[in-house]
């Protein structure tokens, strides 16, 4: 479909804890977002972006989370940030009980894996591997990773079991998004998935994905909606209801010219996305 530009029904700024923020999840009415580096906490915002609650991870470390997912029963921490030298060979996912996150009690396990394809582990230059990953989303069987192509602009797709232990995420395909991706959100009513990202000069865009069959993304009907928020880092995509959808951006601040603050938006796709 025809691309299109959108514009944010609101933006605020987010509280100074959440300088990096980087993933999104809807959950027991908030939107739960992380910070990329060090902070092992969990932030609950209500729609407007204030914190309402804070659920901390113990005896956990922060590589580079980047992204948040859920199913029924668990939350998901994508600990795969691989940007800085391409080679980090403990890539994992936390798993955490739903019931225990509540509690203020998580119990958690690792969903450790590698990419099928990867076989070059020697140190590359920061922001130029294709082995980086800022986003995944998780079904009743796997759990699908996109990746965060800094050479090629595209995503490529990995699947892998959403059980703990040691797997092999398997690539699946790769898509021509022009863009590097950062976060994806699923769209149950409409058999697809929503991708956020942005381009190479900080123009953030969403990437849909819908009426695809058996999780094959390459059939899917697609689109890319550029947003008008030039220079911003878009980090993490959610919706309550799959239409009006929230997005995060991190920080960016590059003086004297640029100061980007972190924030919450928030977008309608409705239109987009009618029966």
């Amino acid at each position: 479909y025809a691309s299109a530009k959108t514009k944010p029904k609101f933006s605020n700024n987010l509280d100074g804890a959440l300088t990096e923020t980087s993933g999104l999840m809807a959950f027991n009415n908030l939107m739960w977002t992380h910070n990329d580096d060090h902070d092992t906490t969990i932030y609950g915002l209500d729609s407007l972006g204030k914190i309402q609650k804070k659920i901390i991870l113990d005896k956990v470390k922060n590589n580079d989370w980047e992204d948040i997912s859920q199913d029924s029963s668990y939350i998901y921490i994508g600990d795969f940030g691989n940007n800085y030298r391409g080679n980090r060979t403990d890539l994992h996912i936390l798993r955490i009980e739903k019931k225990s996150f509540l509690l203020n009690k998580p119990v958690m396990d690792t969903i450790s894996f590698s990419y099928s394809n990867q076989t070059d582990f020697k140190i590359q230059k920061e922001n130029a591997t294709d082995f980086d990953c800022e986003a995944f989303v998780v079904s009743k069987e796997n759990i699908y990773l996109f990746t965060k192509q800094w050479r090629k602009n595209k995503t490529s797709v990995y699947v892998l079991p959403k059980i703990p232990g040691k797997h092999v995420a398997i690539l699946k395909e790769t898509l021509n998004v022009k863009g590097l991706i950062t976060g994806a959100t699923s769209l149950p009513s409409k058999n697809g998935i929503v991708l956020s990202g942005y381009s190479t000069i900080l123009q953030p865009f969403l990437y849909l994905l819908y009426d695809c069959k058996n999780y094959n993304f390459s059939t899917a009907n697609k689109r890319k909606i550029k947003l008008s928020l030039p220079f911003h880092q878009i980090e993490g995509i959610e919706s309550f209801d799959g239409k009006l959808f929230y997005l995060t951006n991190e920080s960016f601040v590059r003086k004297p010219i640029l100061n980007v603050p972190q924030q919450m938006h928030s977008v309608d796709l409705g239109s987009y996305l009618k029966p």
